[in-house]
């Protein structure tokens, strides 16, 4: 999970700011930054929102930060 590490540091976020965003403990936070624990998926998806990226971002699985650039775009768009 070194992706949330990246990410949270990339948008200069301490891990209490971090927590206070998005509810999740700055405990949890540490030990998923370091893989100590797996996030479950709801939380998975709450920290791919937080940071406006796709899961296999989030995961590693790509480096694109979304799979579709214009279906993010178009959603993006009508918010």
């Amino acid at each position: 999970m070194n992706r949330i590490k990246e990410l949270r540091e990339s948008k200069g976020k301490t891990l209490a700011q971090m927590s206070d965003e998005t509810g999740i403990t700055d405990n949890n936070l540490s030990r998923y930054e370091h893989d100590l624990r797996n996030p479950k998926l709801k939380t998975l998806c709450a920290i791919a929102d937080y940071f406006d990226v796709s899961l296999d971002y989030l995961l590693g699985r790509t480096d694109e930060k979304w799979i579709n650039k214009k279906a993010h775009s178009a959603t993006t768009e009508n918010a």
